[in-house]
């Protein structure tokens, strides 16, 4: 039976990064690309939602006994076998691990016009993985 408490706590952190994200997202790419500190900022704040979406997938899977994945990726792939992300998220949520990869093991070799852009647009898709998480075991944001 997965842990309520452990899921608000990590869902909480994965709000807390995402706000960090927005204030130091108030600019321009320009702005963004000149401003190291903030760069930095958000490629940690990023790194950690994304984290903490996949230890609320690795509790999932090992509490409800669905096995063991090949790799980080595939734990959201097999959270949308088993009916809990729809396949929408389940791919977008695989591309996050994918992007997270990125950021922990090749920093050197960002896109930063790629990062600014993920923390504008895809930064959303953390929040439909938390929702779809909320529905699925009927917890109250």
């Amino acid at each position: 039976m997965v842990d309520r408490d452990l899921i608000l706590a990590k869902a909480s952190s994965v709000k807390r990064h995402m706000s960090r994200i927005e204030e130091k997202l108030g600019t321009d790419l320009q702005t963004f690309l000149k401003d190291i500190d903030r760069q930095e900022s958000i490629l940690f704040n990023l790194q950690m939602a994304i984290q903490n979406c996949i230890d609320i997938a690795a509790h999932i899977i090992s509490e409800e006994g669905y096995g063991v994945p090949g790799s980080t990726g595939e734990m959201f792939s097999l959270l949308g076998e088993k009916r809990i992300l729809d396949g929408d998220i389940t791919e977008k949520m695989v591309k996050a691990v994918g992007f997270r990869n990125l950021i922990v093991h090749e920093y050197g070799g960002i896109e930063l016009k790629q990062v600014f852009v993920a923390a504008q647009k895809d930064i959303k898709d953390l929040n439909e993985y938390l929702a779809s998480i909320f529905r699925k075991f009927g917890f109250v944001d």
